[in-house]
């Protein structure tokens, strides 16, 4: 099992929508950066566990943690020429996006912010507080895991 930090924009998907119906899966899906999207292809799994970082808003960090309860699919909003994430081309024989879907597993008690997570020296080699990166999936080892948890 792997431990992962997905981005979100609050208003699109945040933790609450995820505590509203927690035993309903939510579709992840509009990863439109190619690291990213061979990140949730080819190494996120079901039963990995996400923390949920809430960003583009207010209060952004850490807001609580998912599970995958399906690992990497074609991307459904790829196909919908509704949708922003549309792709003209993208096709069903050959799809460029995939999505997973999550479950709720829990809110934290207070989200945890960014600029507390850049201050901690253990997380230095965290994706996130690395410049330059703007991923909206990225890797976090146990230890990492562990200590963003405790800074909680």
């Amino acid at each position: 099992m792997a431990n992962w930090l997905f981005k979100t924009e609050p208003d699109e998907c945040s933790i609450d929508d995820f505590a509203n119906a927690p035993d309903t899966p939510i579709v992840w899906e509009g990863v439109r950066n190619y690291q990213a999207r061979n990140m949730l292809r080819d190494q996120v799994q079901k039963d990995d566990l996400v923390l949920i970082y809430h960003s583009s808003c207010k209060l952004i960090g850490v807001a609580g943690i998912a599970r995958v309860v399906r690992p990497a699919y074609a991307d459904p909003s790829q196909f919908n020429t509704a949708s922003v994430y549309f792709d003209a081309k993208s096709s069903p024989d050959a799809p460029r996006w995939v999505a997973v879907d999550l479950v709720f597993v829990e809110k934290l008690p207070a989200l945890i912010p960014l600029d507390k997570i850049k201050s901690s020296a253990k997380l230095n080699g965290l994706p996130l507080v690395q410049k330059g990166s703007r991923l909206s999936v990225m890797p976090v080892t146990a230890a990492q895991w562990q200590h963003i948890l405790q800074l909680g």
